[in-house]
């Protein structure tokens, strides 16, 4: 802005004739010297080409001023881009490793589709708003400042004069951006609100659409979406108002320079008119950068509210970390041991004082109502959960002092629900073992007795079963579960109800599955149907999570007692 100067004083014909050329005598003097020089060549030029040349080497100076700054302008976006998506890309990473490690229990309190929104959107939110922000951080200050050193060198008291205007400026500015992170934080949460329903929706359409729930959903989707507009609409309004406002402002401290500035061109003639248009185009240099830094704390403060959201996943302590020592343990050798155990999910003990011990190459069947803390003890064997009284042992080392990595590497768990991913059959067994050749996976598939329904599909063992499986029936979901387990090929199994949900043929050919997997295989059977449990080591008989009988399954036969009443009870059903 500054090369305007000589450039007016040229078109007015207001520079001063300096016929000698000026003499460098060191940076104190640098402004001057550039203003002589510059009078020197425009005098010079102008007495041996004339004015119009003297004009012609002015406007090549602007030209090739403006195009340096436009240039690293786009240099600076260039490397900044890189810092803003590496960012983004950090955060998203950070935020699937937390949600990877943080315990089970988390889950069970927060909405799936929170997560998902905090991941996506939130994410997003601080990109488009505290990212985007980091080249003003930089860059507007030192446009400022530097402006300002102009300013203050072309009329200290102009300068002073529009010192007083900036003040009233920026607190009008600062009081609209107060309600903006609260406004902000509404909008995130409304988002993962409606996320959570999609998410709950996809989950469960066979139930909406079975029980005529299509009204009650959309109902239920379409008050969230109409809350989220209502509350973009008001925060979108508070932006928008941040322009105007600035620029209403910016005028109107121009418009008062004019008057100042005009009076002491024209009457007091302290300033010449060259200086005056540089100052102008200054001062309109400050104005620029400060209405997008203005627009900048506004984005930052919905932004801030985006990264709470985000940081507070980020920052949440597991409360199931390994401890700093912790052991790593490769083989099991004796038994695994439940001592006096208690355990509870939220008010109420599942687990009182619970005591089994499972040896080496035995296995023990639990069984029981639902609700006796069977799926429980699952849970604990394997850590997913932390007993809140007692130990849990493996080779009489407690299981909190090992790493969750390798306690887990030494089981295999079929659940109840086979939970398979959208993926081929042979991705979804390799997760027992990554490095598995196709020989392998198909003699996992034979020992599961799924080969014999793998081999006739499409493709065979790079047949997609579709999202959570949904391409194939529950028993053959049921069988490339223990097919997984089997390749991990662990010394600890834990089956956690892994025939219930069968009809009784897929029941017959996956309970043969797994006796041939359990053979010489250390096991913690938990079973709803006791035709699957009879050749059991010990059978536990639970009851509100404590033990009500155990024993063989002849002896509590003889007994005569609470096994002996659910094995009739049964054989009635069936």
């Amino acid at each position: 802005m500054l090369s305007l100067m000589p450039m007016i004083n040229v078109l007015f014909g207001e520079s001063d004739k300096i016929t000698e050329k000026p003499v460098f005598t060191g940076f104190g003097e640098f402004l001057d010297f550039t203003e002589n020089y510059l009078n020197y060549v425009i005098t010079k030029t102008t007495a041996s080409e004339g004015p119009q040349q003297a004009l012609l080497y002015m406007i090549v100076l602007i030209i090739g001023l403006f195009l340096l700054k436009n240039l690293f302008n786009y240099l600076a976006l260039f490397f900044i881009t890189f810092l803003r998506n590496g960012v983004l890309r950090d955060l998203r990473d950070e935020i699937y490793s937390k949600v990877i490690t943080l315990p089970i229990s988390y889950y069970s309190e927060k909405k799936k589709g929170d997560i998902i929104a905090r991941i996506s959107g939130d994410v997003n939110e601080v990109k488009n708003s505290m990212l985007s922000v980091l080249e003003l951080i930089v860059k507007e200050p030192l446009t400022i400042l530097f402006a300002i050193v102009a300013m203050f060198l072309i009329s200290v008291k102009l300068t002073i004069f529009v010192f007083i205007f900036i003040p009233i400026a920026g607190f009008i500015i600062s009081r609209i951006g107060k309600s903006l992170k609260r406004k902000s934080d509404k909008v995130q949460r409304e988002q993962g609100l409606f996320l959570s329903t999609l998410e709950e929706t996809l989950g469960g359409l066979k139930v909406i659409k079975g029980f005529n729930a299509e009204k009650l959903f959309n109902a239920k989707f379409q008050a969230s979406t109409n809350r989220y507009y209502n509350f973009s609409n008001t925060l979108m309004n508070r932006q928008n108002l941040a322009s105007p406002t600035s620029e209403f402002l910016g005028i109107a401290t121009i418009a008062a320079l004019l008057w100042y500035g005009g009076n002491m061109v024209m009457v007091e003639q302290t300033l010449s008119g060259g200086s005056f248009i540089a100052y102008m185009a200054l001062s309109y240099q400050i104005l620029t950068p400060a209405k997008a830094i203005s627009k900048a704390s506004y984005q930052v403060k919905s932004g801030n509210a985006a990264a709470e959201r985000v940081l507070e996943i980020i920052e949440t302590e597991s409360s199931l970390e390994d401890l700093p020592d912790a052991k790593t343990k490769d083989s099991f050798n004796t038994d695994i041991s439940l001592n006096n155990i208690s355990f509870k999910y939220e008010d109420d003990l599942v687990l009182k004082n619970f005591s089994i011990t499972v040896a080496k190459g035995k296995s023990v069947a639990l069984v029981g109502q639902s609700g006796s803390g069977k799926s429980t003890i699952a849970n604990l064997v394997t850590r997913f959960y932390d007993v809140n009284e007692g130990s849990i042992t493996i080779d009489n080392e407690n299981i909190k002092e090992l790493t969750k990595h390798s306690l887990r590497n030494l089981m295999g768990l079929v659940t109840q629900d086979s939970i398979l991913f959208n993926e081929t059959i042979k991705n979804n067994i390799l997760l027992g073992k990554e490095n598995a050749t196709d020989e392998e996976i198909i003699e996992a598939l034979k020992i599961a007795n799924a080969w014999e329904f793998v081999k006739d599909l499409k493709g065979g063992i790079n047949y997609n079963i579709g999202d959570a499986g949904g391409k194939i029936s529950g028993g053959q979901k049921q069988r490339l579960s223990i097919a997984r387990a089997v390749l991990k090929n662990p010394p600890i199994m834990i089956l956690d109800e892994a025939t219930s949900a069968l009809d009784t043929e897929s029941e017959r050919l996956v309970q043969d599955a797994l006796e041939k997997m359990m053979k010489n295989r250390t096991s913690i059977i938990i079973a709803h149907r006791l035709s699957t449990i009879q050749n059991a080591d010990e059978i536990v008989v639970m009851n509100k999570g404590e033990i009500a009988e155990q024993g063989t399954h002849a002896e509590l036969i003889a007994k005569n007692g609470v096994y002996k009443k659910l094995v009739e009870m049964q054989s009635f059903e069936s």
